[in-house]
């Protein structure tokens, strides 16, 4: 699953940390997702969405290789 939450992080102006800290995750939690190394709970990618003011929808899309 890719994630557009590194573009829409920036255009709100948030940091990393910013951004971890309105969801209560560490800003390595936030870097994980960010890089496609981990995908975030349900819950976490709701809070997500919420803080970046967008739908999940726009947040992420199902990557070119995936079924």
């Amino acid at each position: 699953m890719k994630n557009k939450i590194k573009e829409h992080r920036e255009k709100k102006g948030l940091s990393q940390g910013k951004l971890a800290e309105l969801c209560n995750v560490s800003r390595q939690t936030i870097n994980a997702i960010e890089n496609n190394k981990y995908d975030p709970s349900l819950q976490l990618a709701f809070d997500i969405a919420r803080h970046l003011e967008i739908s999940l929808e726009q947040l992420f899309c199902p990557s070119a290789n995936e079924s």
